[in-house]
């Protein structure tokens, strides 16, 4: 059986990639459309190795007879649209921010909380987390599962794609500037982002935390467990694809390294590469364009009773945004949630 599958934002850095991820992975698609702003209606885009779409305009776009809805066209965008196609009778997976912590709405990492997905029929929108969060609740369902989590320090090493294209394109062309001893004026970024470090994603909020750090901690809280505190630190860093984080968790009673290790081997969506010697460990480079999370240098944290400290790191564009949104429609279909529409 196939299903009719539209994909919002399709022009953008993550719209682009699900397409491509879709395509990869053979979801089975009887018919596909490309939905963008009104000014990029018109424009082609491609998808899997010959077919061209035509991307057609949002705005005036009927979702009636539309199984599945990709979203990534921005929170402001999803606010308004993804409500209609859902009235329409769409499934909407949404990878924006904008319905992530409403209650009737399901936070899905397939691999961590399949079981959320039972709750969609509430709203028919199903949000997809945070990058950031996606990767860390990875790594960290396996070990909660052995020893309850108490709580989790982490700073997170974030590539530039997570601002979309344009903050690709602000890493360019500042790199290309500072050989010819340019100074562009920062525009996607509050400072420079080439050859620096920016502890700084999204907004300030008035504890002094920036609106990525809450959503780390509040979406962990949604997708794995209510009572694990987190503290997170988000720096945007200057590479294009990849987030890295180093994770610092206390549990509630001891886990060995060899426990850890030896369920994250048999984790889905999870490799470990962690020899304890020069390059034994993976980084963003590594992980670009991979869909699995990469977990290294794990090691006792002496700090805590029961501690345990470890790197961890994923393509955003991939695991962090597109394939975690076709995964959740794979997860529907295996589970039998999702029923054909009738235009």
């Amino acid at each position: 059986m196939g299903y009719k599958v539209a994909v919002v934002g399709a022009t953008g850095a993550v719209g682009r990639e699900m397409l491509k991820t879709l395509a990869e992975r053979d979801f089975p698609v009887s018919e596909i459309v490309a939905l963008a702003s009104g000014r990029s209606a018109g424009t082609e885009i491609s998808w899997g190795e010959k077919k061209v779409l035509k991307v057609q305009n949002l705005e005036t776009f009927d979702f009636t007879g539309t199984d599945i809805g990709l979203f990534s066209p921005g929170a402001s965008v999803s606010a308004v649209h993804a409500p209609r196609a859902a009235a329409q009778g769409c499934v909407v997976i949404d990878n924006t921010s904008q319905f992530r912590m409403e209650p009737d709405v399901p936070l899905v990492v397939p691999e961590v909380n399949p079981h959320a997905l039972a709750q969609f029929r509430k709203r028919r929108i199903i949000a997809n987390p945070n990058c950031s969060t996606i990767q860390m609740v990875l790594a960290l369902k396996p070990l909660h599962e052995i020893a309850r989590i108490k709580r989790v320090v982490v700073s997170t090493y974030q590539s530039v794609s997570g601002a979309g294209k344009e903050g690709m394109d602000e890493l360019f062309h500042q790199t290309k500037s500072s050989f010819v001893h340019q100074e562009p004026e920062p525009q996607q970024f509050t400072k420079p982002i080439a050859f620096n470090c920016i502890p700084h994603i999204d907004k300030f909020m008035d504890d002094g935390s920036t609106k990525e750090e809450w959503k780390m901690a509040v979406e962990t809280r949604k997708i794995l467990d209510p009572d694990i505190k987190v503290i997170a630190t988000c720096v945007r860093v200057p590479v294009f694809i990849g987030h890295a984080e180093a994770v610092h968790v206390e549990f509630e009673s001891a886990i060995s390294e060899a426990q850890a290790l030896a369920a994250w081997r048999k984790a889905p969506g999870i490799r470990v590469f962690d020899k304890r010697e020069d390059g034994g460990y993976i980084t963003q480079l590594d992980a670009a364009g991979e869909d699995d999370t990469y977990v290294s240098r794990l090691r006792k944290d002496p700090t805590v009773e029961f501690g345990l400290a470890f790197w961890c790191v994923s393509d955003n564009l991939r695991k962090g945004a597109a394939l975690n949104a076709v995964q959740i429609a794979e997860e529907m279909v295996k589970q039998g949630l999702l029923e054909k529409q009738v235009a």
